[in-house]
């Protein structure tokens, strides 16, 4: 199954404003997502660069969502737990929570939200990677989304 995942900040391939970015106030841009089968357990998010010199650079990890949830709003806190349960990972800065695009100089990036809705919590303390969170969704993504957006920096 297909969610649809999307944002008021910019539509899908557009450049994302500079706020939302390493050039502006860093912050997460809002996102809303629809279309999650009933027998969602919870949600998870995974932002990211496939673009980086370096291979894939990961700008967010955020898991175990209620199942209820249908969007975020701009500028989420970058703390491990948020006030719904939900759990937030590392990104590839080294930081819990959400890390705006921040290409080199010159360039311009390709960056993936993508949205699960799992038929179970990821038992996965806060601060998990990338990897954990894919490794423990394997077999239990009930349907996905995703939306790009670019930045040139």
């Amino acid at each position: 199954m297909a969610l649809t995942l999307k944002s008021p900040a910019f539509s899908e391939g557009e450049m994302i404003p500079k706020k939302f970015t390493c050039d502006g106030d860093d912050i997460s841009p809002a996102l809303s997502w629809d279309g999650v089968p009933p027998e969602t357990k919870s949600i998870a998010l995974i932002v990211d660069d496939p673009d980086a010199p370096g291979g894939d650079w990961v700008h967010w990890v955020l898991f175990n969502l209620p199942s209820s949830a249908r969007s975020l709003p701009e500028s989420v806190p970058t703390q491990k737990t948020l006030a719904d349960g939900s759990r937030q990972g590392l990104n590839d800065f080294r930081r819990i929570g959400y890390g705006g695009p921040c290409p080199p100089r010159g360039t311009t990036h390709r960056y993936y939200f993508k949205v699960y809705a799992l038929d179970i919590y990821l038992d996965l303390e806060p601060a998990a990677t990338k990897a954990q969170v894919e490794a423990g969704s394997r077999g239990h993504i009930l349907a996905e989304g995703r939306f790009m957006g670019r930045y040139h920096h």
